[in-house]
């Protein structure tokens, strides 16, 4: 039995969802902002604020885990904005630490300077900061550094959106493939199946030349002119994520080769004459299945070896089951779409190759599960994770549009099904169906058979062979009619249909998901970087904005006692500024000799930092440019002096966003 479809009006299906999936990549990028990445700098020789005597050699930037910096990562700015360092990066790593630095110009006059760092994480997502020192005394600076975030503005979106585009692709091309290679031979011959897979091929590889062109102003200048830098890209070349996306180029060429075979020598051995074709059908069958799925791998070895997979714990088990989970991504997805294009596009399709799809479905479906349970306990790592942070949130609503799609499937298969016990009772339903398809492609094609001796007859009483070609198309413009009334009667062909559109549809968001979540900062890293520091102090609540605290103290001296207000604008990761106002007992400014402060993350064994805020009047203290390296609850430690021996130290935990 054949389950038959009509042709989707005269826009192509294909170029339907490839239009709507990268106008939700763009929705999903935009929403998603820049992503946060797991490396962060965690103290540098001089450090932030420090005001130093002599002019040092070299600076020195520390960082939490490896990164990679290109020649320049690190810039030093004098307070004319001029370049104050040497230019040359030194791997300065050793005994567990990663460390970097760089030399200054011998005989810098005083004043101060800014250091201007971007790196890019083992996980290939892009960082960046700066902070100031001063030698001699602090000074007026024109410096000027990057407002924006690595990894953001126009490059960042068109990345992402590069991204989104290459994934689509990779499920287009490997799981129309796996479609036509295991559901259903004879769609090699089909046109539509054969533009599919096609298309598929082309958006991977449209998608990884973007990459590796934005990748240089991605991870640096942010400029996208910078795309086609000569140098920018051989400097990319030398990188992780380069040696990934040039691997991937080339596996695409040998996936061409896959792609000609199959939809040529294969598509030609569609029906065997004899038993030595069967056979050399059976070995291309064999030869294109082994090579396929060494090519597939290869392809989806590329994202394991330079995102997520290739950092954190356990990378040696990790990697393979992305590539597991990749592969059953796309086998489920793209054989999915496959299936809709089948549906809707291709003259017909038998209900075995639809059942024959369902049982891979589901076994995909359970590979899936099993490699994202074990990404999840390895990304997240508790349940509060889960639940408290971007990864965890983002990773509940994959599991919410997966919950989706395998209950839309179960309606599909209840549908092909019910295709199955009318093909086996032999309603006469499919038989009908099979002759309209012969019937109309007959006509179509101009066949002699069935059709040939009433065109010779229109020929003879018309005499004119351009009058019988049109006859010829009447003919079969009315067998195409009548089919499609005849499948669009059929109640099952319609069901199974919608809720195979109606499963792309939602596959098309949980890709979006799937991408924002592959460039967000895994639960696990996220909780720790935030994780508790221990002891008695009180933890200040999450804010959206400035922090503000109030804290009392006691010297022990004359008029030793008082309160300190404290705020820190705009109270999230990297440059603050730190206000500081002592008020003594009767709520009025209280002028004391000497305040201090400094920030330590005892879980991320970071600090303490040292804060040396000026006193700017009366009771009040400030410091601009509060480098806070990373997200965290942090312990703010306030020395307050009120004589030459009277000093107390309170301290408040403070969390960072």
């Amino acid at each position: 039995m054949t389950a038959t479809a009509p042709r989707f009006g005269s826009a192509p299906l294909v170029r339907l969802l490839l239009v709507t999936t990268v106008l939700l990549g763009t929705v999903f990028t935009v929403l998603s902002g820049t992503a946060s990445a797991h490396a962060a700098l965690t103290g540098s020789t001089p450090e932030d604020g420090a005001v130093v005597a002599t002019a040092p050699k070299d600076i020195s930037l520390t960082f939490s885990e490896q990164v990679a910096m290109g020649d320049n990562s690190i810039r030093v700015l004098d307070p004319s904005n001029k370049r104050a360092d040497a230019g040359k990066i030194r791997d300065l790593s050793s005994g567990g630490t990663v460390t970097y630095g760089i030399d200054l110009h011998p005989g810098l006059p005083d004043g101060t300077y800014t250091v201007a760092w971007q790196a890019v994480s083992a996980d290939s997502h892009p960082i960046s900061g700066a902070f100031t020192f001063s030698i001699g005394a602090p000074s007026k600076t024109t410096a000027t550094v990057p407002t924006e975030e690595a990894g953001g503005g126009l490059v960042g979106v068109l990345y992402d959106i590069a991204r989104y585009i290459s994934y689509a692709g990779f499920i287009l091309l490997i799981g129309g493939a796996a479609f036509v290679l295991g559901c259903w031979p004879r769609g090699a011959s089909v046109r539509p199946l054969q533009r599919l897979v096609v298309q598929g091929w082309l958006t991977l590889t449209a998608a990884t030349l973007a990459l590796l062109l934005l990748r240089s102003p991605y991870t640096g200048s942010g400029k996208l002119g910078d795309a086609f830098d000569l140098g920018g890209l051989q400097d990319v070349l030398a990188t992780k994520t380069g040696a990934a996306l040039v691997s991937r180029l080339l596996l695409l060429g040998a996936a061409a080769l896959f792609v000609a075979v199959l939809f040529g020598a294969y598509a030609k051995r569609e029906t065997p004459r004899d038993e030595e074709e069967s056979k050399e059908r059976k070995d291309l069958t064999f030869g294109l299945a082994v090579g396929g799925t060494v090519v597939a791998a290869g392809i989806a070895g590329t994202w394991a070896l330079a995102e997520h997979a290739s950092t954190g714990i356990q990378t040696g088990l990790a990697m393979p089951v992305d590539v597991l989970h990749l592969l059953a991504m796309a086998t489920w997805l793209g054989g999915l779409t496959a299936l809709l294009v089948a549906l809707y596009r291709a003259p017909s399709i038998e209900n075995a190759a639809v059942r024959r799809f369902s049982r891979i479905a589901f076994i995909s479906v359970v590979v899936l599960a099993a490699t994202g349970l074990y990404q999840s306990w390895r990304q997240v790592g508790s349940w509060s994770a889960l639940w408290g942070t971007s990864y965890g949130q983002l990773l509940l609503v994959k599991v919410g549009l997966v919950a989706v799609l395998v209950g839309i499937a179960w309606f599909s298969r209840r549908w092909t099904e019910r295709l199955g016990q009318r093909a086996e009772a032999g309603t006469g339903q499919g038989a009908g169906a099979e002759n309209e398809s012969k019937a109309e492609a007959e006509a179509a094609t101009g066949s002699e058979t069935g059709s040939g001796t009433e065109t010779a007859a229109a020929t003879t009483v018309v005499g004119d062979s351009e009058r019988a070609t049109q006859l010829a198309r009447q003919k079969a413009a009315l067998a195409s009619a009548r089919q499609k009334r005849i499948r669009d009667a059929d109640p099952g062909r319609i069901g199974l249909r919608r809720s195979v559109l109606a499963e792309a549809g939602v596959a098309v968001v949980l890709l979006a998901v799937t991408t924002v979540l592959t460039s967000t900062e895994p639960g696990r890293t996220a909780e720790q970087e935030a994780g508790a520091t221990g002891g008695t102090a009180a933890t200040t609540p999450a804010t959206e904005g400035p922090v503000a605290l109030t804290l009392p103290f006691d010297t022990g001296g004359e008029n030793g006692e008082g309160t300190v207000r404290i705020t820190l604008d705009p109270g999230r990761s990297g440059a603050n500024e730190m206000h500081i106002y002592v008020d003594g007992p009767d709520g009025q400014p209280l002028d004391v000799p000497e305040v201090k402060a400094a920030f330590t993350l005892t879980a991320q064994q970071i600090g303490p930092l040292p804060i040396t805020p000026e006193h700017f009047a009366p009771g009040h203290w400030s410091a601009d440019a509060v480098q806070i390296p990373m997200p965290g609850d942090w312990q703010l430690q306030l020395t307050i002096r009120t004589s030459d021996i009277d000093q107390t130290t309170v301290d408040k935990n403070v969390k960072i966003g």
